[in-house]
């Protein structure tokens, strides 16, 4: 591919401030027409502040922008939009309650008069959305829309507005690897009329698969920027963390698991899961695993008591009742969410304020304990390694620093058994490997820990076991070496399994029946 001499955007010895803090250090990179180039680095290296101050939502401290080679000043993102810049961010920046009609064309509504044209928004959104294969209704309130839908209608939104340079933030971080490949057919029919396309992931075989050109940062500098091509996912992973990462999942224990401490039985989640039955025994890592719509998250929700459910549950040998969450903890079950921004941290509060907030009914009397609060946050920040200042907003920190605060506060419950749900999704390397570390730790020392994952190779490095389930119920288990991503794959989509391989226990029920087929986890 030939590559224009004069670039499109440009940053040229670009610093950034906040406060007395400096996080960008003299970045210097330039986009091309018909490119695609991959910024990549640890959470917390600078990338998203990079790509805010190419789209107008961030000032640079010093250096300078250039645009077609001149030097530009973006006020505002309106500004950068009417010079063909567009950003995707990586937190949806729809509104919940207007429809996905509305979200299309807010601030840009069609108008004959001082009437809307609806029906032609209607058609245009419809179009838009079958461009990246999306079926969601233009009538519904975005809320009611699935995580991946959301991600979907944000890129419709940014290809819809015909950008000379496209840039996305964590754009495929919950989508599947269908709709990946979907975005990808878009971003090469982009590249191809020549639009500049930049976009950050932590999923290197992504960035293997579609960059042209990689910039790869750590700490606020750049330490590489080049052509894609000769560059491996090694070399990027140990450009991005500074330090050898040969050895990402730590190595499992030879010996038994220990008793069982949970059993589940005839677990029944109203529209999502059923029939659901397992044990999970003291010191073990166990995997969910299953396409989106399986009922993964659901079921798990349900054992929690975050949704309604039914079935027999004992811990420790003995029977319980689960209606809410604070039924799970007092038991010593905790939940740690897929939705870390949602459902997870308060993004408008301290790290102080969120860390405490799920163990304030057991610490706190009267008054709040706030030097106790501090010593708690101490202890998170050092045993979790969350960079960060310690008054800033939680929404300011970067998406591996709030990962690691997650995992700190639920921690604060002291669970026996804890579930995690898309654990170290939106993440990179260095800290996945960290976070993989912590889990394994945890189950060393008799914590017991269910995953839940779309990522065949973190269930296939880091479980002992893993159930898989399609479309509501599980259709079987896969043990030590038999945890293959072919065997993952055979039972998630109900394929008989071969001759020899495990199949699960008399608790496993094969999936016939169609539950909520459609509806992502």
């Amino acid at each position: 591919m030939g590559v224009a001499v004069t670039p499109i955007l440009a940053l040229d010895d670009v610093s950034k401030h906040f406060g007395p803090v400096e996080v960008l250090h003299g970045l210097s990179f330039a986009l091309y027409p018909g490119e695609v180039h991959a910024l990549i680095g640890e959470n917390g290296a600078g990338k998203s502040t990079t790509m805010k101050i190419l789209a107008g939502y961030q000032p640079a401290s010093s250096g300078r922008i250039l645009l077609n080679d001149a030097a530009v000043t973006f006020d505002t993102m309106r500004d950068a939009e009417e010079q063909g810049i567009v950003m995707i961010h990586q937190e949806f920046n729809l509104a919940e309650l207007l429809t996905v009609e509305q979200n299309m064309f807010l601030g840009r509504e069609l108008r004959r008069g001082p009437f809307l044209r609806g029906a032609e928004m209607q058609r245009q959104t419809r179009e838009h959305l079958a461009r990246v294969e999306c079926h969601a209704d233009p009538r519904a309130p975005v809320q009611e829309l699935s995580n991946s839908d959301k991600q979907m209608l944000e890129i419709a939104k940014a290809l819809s507005r015909d950008a000379r340079v496209l840039i996305m933030d964590e754009p495929t971080a919950v989508l599947t690897s269908n709709e990946t490949e979907i975005l990808f057919q878009q971003v090469r029919a982009l590249r191809e009329r020549g639009t500049a396309v930049m976009f950050t992931s932590h999923k290197l075989d992504e960035v293997k698969a579609i960059a042209d050109r990689v910039t790869i940062m750590r700490d606020g500098k750049v330490v590489f920027s080049g052509p894609a091509e000769g560059l491996s996912e090694h070399d990027m992973a140990e450009a991005m963390v500074g330090r050898e990462l040969s050895d990402l999942y730590p190595a499992r224990p030879e010996t038994v698991p220990g008793e069982v401490v949970l059993r589940v039985r005839d677990l029944d989640v109203p529209g999502h899961a059923r029939d659901i039955g397992f044990e999970l025994h003291r010191g073990e890592i166990l995997g969910i695993a299953g396409l989106v719509g399986s009922g993964r998250t659901e079921a798990m929700e349900g054992l929690c008591g975050l949704r309604p459910a039914t079935g027999a549950v004992e811990i420790e040998g003995e029977p319980v009742t689960i209606r809410r969450p604070s039924d799970a903890l007092d038991r010593g079950l905790c939940y740690l969410t897929e939705d870390r921004k949602t459902r997870g941290l308060l993004l408008d509060k301290s790290m102080r304020e969120n860390v405490t907030l799920q163990a304030l009914p057991r610490r706190a009397g009267m008054m709040i304990d706030r030097a106790g609060e501090e010593r708690i946050l101490d202890e998170a920040i050092r045993d979790f390694d969350i960079r960060g200042a310690r008054g800033v907003r939680v929404g300011n920190l970067s998406g591996g620093n709030q990962q690691k605060l997650l995992l700190a506060k639920v921690m604060q419950s002291e669970p026996r058994i804890l579930v995690t749900d898309e654990p170290t999704r939106g993440i990179d390397i260095g800290t996945k490997q960290q976070i993989y570390r912590f889990l394994r730790g945890l189950a060393d020392r008799g914590t017991s820990v269910i995953v839940v994952s779309s990522e065949m190779q973190e269930l296939i490095g880091l479980c002992d076991r893993v159930l898989v389930m399609r479309l509501g119920r599980i259709t079987g288990q896969l043990a030590g070496r038999d945890i293959t991503e072919r065997g993952i794959v055979r039972l998630a989509m109900g394929i008989a399994q071969e001759p020899g391989s495990r199949t699960g226990q008399g608790d496993v029920t094969p999936a016939s029946n169609t539950i909520d087929a459609d509806r992502p986890t």
